[in-house]
């Protein structure tokens, strides 16, 4: 019974979406190999500063799901997929999701204080990003999935203020744009599935048009691709790193692109990024592929 409690306790906090705080990290591993930022990196404790750093993210994270949950259960209870939530199938309480909501709150903010306190005001300003996108800003189109890249952005910038580190303008650029490509998708996914009943499922939906959607979503792609080709290429990142070879991994970002395009357009994917990335073998592979590829090139140089 115990046992049971405790998975609708886990799936309450979705812990699926704490994959979106990977991007915390990734000033570490930059980070590790730019000559002029190693020492900030060294030894073991900027991987606990790194650990907590994403703990924080993904406690805050799902503190805020609890929440838009709360808010959302009657909507979410005449919805065909969400009502199978936790809190809209009447398995967890209201009582029980506040108590939870703030112990995660709680553990959040209270470990973030091991960190600079940069890390700690950019938690709290992400936090009040995120209530305002539950309460409000989630209803607009366009400025919900701004709202969302941003956040991904938040993230990165977390990850390099927990070590006090640089990261780049440039790949905070690719942060950006990706996070929004992956939210288009989502929105056009949404928008073909419940054409019908877009409303129901998200208020946001009747503001995006299809045919303008698409194009939005090559702009952004192409974008992404460019982007990420000058920041691997350019002078300052092989000076950094000692090395022009980060261009090899271009090759892999352009068929991750193309390969989720074609999950969007010719699966009917791309509603749940999280789990196309979780479950799809030709994308685990190349983002694999990716992870070495970088490594090799960082190891030789």
């Amino acid at each position: 019974m115990r046992f049971s409690r405790g998975l609708i306790y886990l799936r309450a906090l979705r812990p699926a979406q704490w994959l979106k705080n990977g991007v915390v990290p990734a000033a570490y591993f930059f980070a590790r190999w730019d000559t002029s930022q190693i020492e900030h990196v060294r030894g073991l404790f900027p991987v606990f500063d790194v650990a907590v750093a994403v703990a924080c993210f993904c406690a805050l994270s799902s503190a805020v799901y609890l929440i838009n949950d709360l808010r959302d259960i009657e909507a979410d209870r005449a919805h065909p997929v969400k009502r199978l939530r936790p809190l809209a199938s009447g398995a967890l309480n209201k009582r029980s999701a506040v108590v939870l909501a703030t112990g995660l709150l709680i553990t959040a903010f209270g470990c973030s204080l091991i960190l600079p306190p940069a890390y700690t005001a950019l938690l709290i300003a992400y936090f009040l990003m995120q209530l305002l996108y539950t309460f409000l800003l989630k209803k607009i189109a366009y400025v919900d999935v701004f709202i969302i890249a941003t956040g991904f952005v938040m993230r990165a910038t977390a990850g390099a203020l927990a070590l006090s580190v640089r990261i780049s303008p440039w790949l905070l650029l690719c942060t950006f744009l990706l996070a929004l490509f992956l939210a288009l998708c989502k929105r056009r996914h949404e928008k073909v599935l419940f054409v019908e009943k877009e409303e129901q499922h998200r208020v946001a939906l009747s503001g995006y048009n299809l045919k303008v959607l698409d194009l939005q979503i090559g702009i952004i792609a192409s974008a992404t691709l460019v982007c990420y080709s000058i920041y691997t290429l350019s002078a300052e990142t092989v000076a950094r790193f000692g090395t022009s070879g980060l261009g090899l991994t271009i090759p892999f970002v352009v068929f991750g692109i193309f390969r989720y395009l074609d999950l969007v357009y010719t699966n009917q994917d791309g509603g749940c990024p999280e789990k196309v990335l979780l479950t799809d073998k030709v994308m685990m592979i190349t983002i694999l592929c990716y992870g070495l590829t970088a490594l090799a090139v960082f190891l030789c140089c």
